[in-house]
């Protein structure tokens, strides 16, 4: 048994999510950043919606299950420290000066069809003789560039987030790119779950074609706004703490192959040697391809 069978294997038998309890990576923080993650848990109670065309607020916790929508930006518990923020530009986590937003509508250009076929994280999830609409799981979705690439791609996307502060900056930036007419379709194969991969992607009920893990890096050297933007989106989520069980699970959702997504000079995931790699100057994408 090799160590990619080992590794889905664990992920199946244990049940067991690996994966820090929610909110851990707050508690070494002020109170008012553990705050910021409470209320926003609190707005998670599910709630219909009654206009299923709209993709504004709209992401499930299981493939086809409730809708449920989150907008805590007046939270009394936002005052002071990092807070939520809803401006004409949309929604945005604010410390001091800093903002993070997942302002999306910036990859118009690079989501065109004579142009997206280029990108880097594409060319890694290419599945050949995969059909018209092949499924991509975006298992770490974070702000969602690369899932929205693979749906200007053709592919369907479901993305998991497990933060529910950053998958409500992903979902307002969803909904603000499916306005832009140049992204309005790629939107439309995207579907959005708020919650941990791990426990997901054994059960997903469809077996995908791809998954995707883009697991946080450690902060590199970069100018100092940058750096803080990483500061900042480090307060919510902590660089991956188990890696066999991230990559594990991928594994046990049976795809054709699972990208990863890695600095350029940075260890391979788990350790686990990739089929073959596509680098780029910053980022490398290791492909592990799984025997049909």
């Amino acid at each position: 048994m090799d160590q990619m069978d080992k590794l889905s294997q664990k992920t199946s038998a244990s049940g067991n999510t690996g994966r820090r309890p929610r909110g851990q990576a707050l508690q070494d923080g002020a109170g008012s950043k553990q705050a910021l993650y409470d209320a926003f848990s609190e707005t998670f109670a599910d709630r219909s919606d009654d206009s299923p065309d709209a993709f504004a607020g709209r992401a499930s916790t299981t493939p086809g299950n409730v809708s449920r929508r989150a907008d805590a930006a007046s939270h009394p518990a936002y005052s002071g420290g990092p807070h939520l923020v809803r401006d004409e530009r949309g929604l945005a986590l604010v410390d001091g000066d800093v903002a993070v937003r997942a302002d999306l509508t910036r990859l118009a250009a690079r989501c065109r069809p004579g142009r997206v076929g280029g990108e880097l994280i594409v060319k890694a999830a290419k599945v050949k003789g995969a059909g018209e609409s092949p499924l991509a799981i975006d298992a770490t979705a974070g702000l969602g560039e690369d899932g929205l690439l693979l749906a200007a791609a053709g592919f369907r996307v479901w993305m998991f987030e497990r933060d529910p502060v950053i998958a409500a900056l992903l979902e307002d930036g969803l909904a603000r790119a499916a306005e832009v007419p140049e992204l309005a379709e790629a939107t439309g194969r995207i579907e959005l779950f708020k919650q941990d991969s791990i426990a997901a992607l054994p059960a997903l009920g469809e077996r995908p074609d791809v998954v995707v893990l883009d697991p946080m890096f450690p902060a590199r050297r970069k100018s100092a706004a940058v750096k803080k933007k990483f500061q900042l989106i480090h307060q919510l989520e902590k660089p991956c703490e188990d890696e066999e069980a991230l990559l594990g699970a991928a594994l046990a959702a049976r795809p054709r192959k699972v990208v990863v997504k890695r600095p350029a000079k940075g260890p391979a995931l788990a350790g686990a040697k990739p089929s073959y790699a596509i680098a780029g100057k910053s980022v490398r994408y290791d492909v592990i391809v799984l025997p049909r």
